[in-house]
């Protein structure tokens, strides 16, 4: 019986030692899912054609533009994204087919004003005329989730922190076009 005791206070100071360790540490908020420091690399890229429609990828400090948002969720969550991190649905992330990656955007809904910051860190959407796609946990905060799209503005607002050698901006900027 004394043993068992011993062996119950050196489990349970065992068991808050580690919860107390637990507590002083901090995590890098651009890490990825469950704090594996997982942050992609810059990115700008090269004049891609997806559908037969260019998209010319370049590093406008000046960007906004307005056009539909729509939201990727289950069937990409765990999936890398285009500069290499994880695509988690629950984080507030966006793909955008041309601005740098990664980079943060601030996202406004013109149907109800809320307005959100996202990390850009994916490719795409390429479907019809949609100008971004939000995580569906991003779509939520701007309440479009139960919709699927939105009329939105989005505003290039710098880079985000990555791996390598941020790109410079593009010395001469225009705007998207099909060829």
């Amino acid at each position: 019986m004394v043993a068992m005791s011993r062996l119950f206070r050196r489990l349970s100071s065992l068991a808050l030692l580690a919860l107390l360790s637990a507590c002083g540490t901090s995590r890098d908020p651009t890490s990825g899912p469950g704090g594996q420091g997982v942050v992609g690399h810059y990115k700008v890229g090269q004049p891609y054609r997806i559908k037969g429609r260019w998209y010319r990828p370049e590093y406008d400090p000046s960007y906004v533009r307005t056009g539909t948002a729509s939201w990727y969720g289950a069937d990409f969550h765990g999936l890398a994204t285009a500069n290499g991190e994880v695509f988690d649905k629950e984080q507030i992330t966006a793909a955008h087919p041309t601005l740098p990656l990664p980079s943060i955007a601030r996202v406004t809904n013109l149907d109800n004003g809320r307005s959100i910051e996202v990390r850009v860190n994916d490719r795409g959407p390429f479907i019809g005329d949609r100008l971004i796609d939000l995580s569906q946990a991003a779509a939520r905060k701007l309440g479009y989730e139960g919709r699927g799209l939105a009329p939105v503005r989005v505003e290039f607002l710098g880079l985000a922190n990555a791996r390598g050698t941020p790109p410079l901006p593009s010395p001469a900027t225009s705007s998207p076009s099909d060829t």
